[in-house]
């Protein structure tokens, strides 16, 4: 595998790098690049912003609206990105749902869905973990019962990442209760503004809004929604979550995190020098940053993989990607120290210019670092990713 880019990839993270300098607003940079929180039009307006430029789904193929890049090319776009503090597409109808309909869709299924999807005029959630069914996710037991060119949904699911916002919801049904648990399962799509639909949020101990519990009562949901075949849906399940857990290790992110790591621990002072200075606390900075090094490799690897669907390396790059986003907001902590205590909502949600601490910076780094407790389990648990991995390469 050659590690060094062509000249025509540095040719294309340069029309990328000068795309991003002239088309990135300054507020978003500045909020993404600070950790301060997302409203729901900041996201839209740099998702309209990519699909103007043709660019807002790097993983589509042409005839779907797509740019037809290489994976080499998707990977230096999302890491060109993030180290500019692009926002995130949000990516439950981009990279999870899309390639679903992609490949087991129908036709008119592709041609409602996909290009509301490009235009966001569409925001989907996703439709899985309930009570009692997140690791074990074939345990769910939401139902979907069919009564002539509708099913009658009933049940509910719980973590629903920004579902207050979603027009629509792919989810996971029990449609046949009497056969093993992982084949009575199908793949819905569900419109969230139907009748017998409920959204109650999920307050986190930062106070935000992000995730939700839906709930299902008689759901009526057209026959024409059900994605591929009837008890199916554990198949199409396992290829959503391969797409998913790839996007999950975010080097991009990562690096700019890294950076911004180095740039804090250089103007925090330990015992009057800098605490990057200090050789504890620079050997863990160093290790952390060999280990980002590797992971960067083992997704380059993985790209060469580029005509196959994701395997279980997607579980590999999950754990480690979420491993590596954890050591960095425990180590912006550490560098912060007492100067990331105060917490400061209307700092964070964009309603004054600077923390009521005055230390801008730090303020925002313990909700950050509560946040991401949650990486090592969406997506499929680490522990989970360590069996696939231990059953699918190893062999064990």
């Amino acid at each position: 595998m050659d590690l060094y880019y062509s000249e025509a990839e540095l040719a294309f993270r340069d029309q990328v790098r000068a795309f991003l300098d002239a088309s990135l607003p300054a507020d978003l940079r500045h909020k993404v690049r600070s950790h301060l929180r997302l409203s729901k039009e900041d996201w839209v307006r740099w998702h309209k912003i990519l699909a103007a430029q043709g660019w807002v789904a790097p993983g589509w193929p042409v005839e779907y609206g797509g740019p037809g890049w290489t994976q080499i090319q998707r990977h230096i776009f999302e890491e060109e990105c993030a180290l500019a503090g692009a926002p995130q597409i949000m990516p439950f109808g981009v990279n999870m749902v899309a390639p679903v309909i992609m490949a087991f869709g129908t036709q008119a299924q592709k041609d409602h869905y996909l290009p509301r999807i490009l235009s966001s005029e569409h925001w989907w959630c996703q439709g899985y973990s309930e009570p009692g069914s997140g690791s074990d996710l074939a345990s769910l037991k939401t139902s979907a019962v069919r009564e002539g060119e509708y099913y009658i949904v009933n049940g509910q699911k719980t973590w629903t990442t920004l579902a207050q916002y979603a027009d629509m919801i792919f989810c996971l049904v029990r449609t046949d209760p009497t056969v093993r648990k992982q084949e009575g399962i199908s793949f819905l799509l569900i419109d969230m503004h139907a009748p017998g639909v409920t959204v109650r949020p999920i307050i986190m101990l930062d106070e935000e809004h992000e995730v939700n519990e839906v709930f299902f009562d008689n759901v009526r949901v057209p026959v024409a929604n059900l994605v591929g075949q009837e008890n199916k849906g554990w198949t199409y399940a396992k290829y959503l979550l391969g797409h998913e857990r790839t996007g999950i290790a975010a080097v991009g992110r990562s690096k700019r995190e890294l950076a911004f790591l180095k740039r804090l621990a250089g103007s925090e002072k330990k015992n009057g020098k800098p605490l990057l200075k200090d050789p504890l606390f620079a050997a863990k900075v160093a290790a952390l940053e060999i280990e980002l090094m590797a992971l960067e490799v083992t997704v380059l690897r993985a790209l060469t993989r580029a005509d196959k669907a994701p395997g279980p390396e997607a579980s590999v790059l999950k754990v480690r990607g979420t491993e590596i986003q954890q050591m960095l907001t425990e180590l912006m902590l550490e560098a912060a120290g007492p100067l990331a205590l105060p917490f400061d909502p209307a700092y964070l949600e964009g309603e004054i210019e600077h923390s009521v601490s005055g230390i801008d910076e730090a303020t925002p780094l313990a909700p950050y670092y509560f946040n991401f407790r949650k990486t090592s389990i969406y997506g499929g648990t680490n522990e989970i990713q360590r069996n696939i991995i231990a059953q699918a390469i190893l062999g064990l």
